[in-house]
């Protein structure tokens, strides 16, 4: 079971507490309503799905119900850090902005967070 750390809680808690709501940092188009339906489908449909190093929204939705954002390795299913909505893209305290970090879950079996 992983453990993630919820940053208004300030707990770390079992994965079933929480939701994942997709990608993070995904901004809207100023006027959506002028776009066209090819650019509306990029927005809304279309997403990175990298591998390694993502960053996402999650909701912990069986205790405080409040939404923020994950940086998580999708190899290793790794949470690496965890922040509060609302705040911009936060660096990765031991992972270079041009680094992806990318591991087996051999390597972190164990603490998840």
């Amino acid at each position: 079971m992983l453990l993630i750390h919820c940053p208004y809680c300030e707990e770390d808690r079992s994965e079933l507490e929480f939701r994942w709501a997709g990608e993070a940092h995904i901004a809207r188009p100023e006027d959506i309503a002028g776009i066209t339906d090819e650019e509306f489908a990029e927005f809304f449909f279309l997403r990175n799905n990298e591998k390694g190093l993502t960053y996402e929204r999650w909701r912990h939705i069986h205790g405080c119900g409040r939404f923020f954002n994950a940086a998580r390795d999708t190899v290793s299913d790794k949470f690496l850090m965890t922040y509060k909505a609302g705040l911009p893209k936060q660096p990765v305290p031991g992972v270079s902005a041009t680094e992806k970090t990318v591991e087996t879950y051999e390597q972190t079996e164990g603490d998840a967070r």
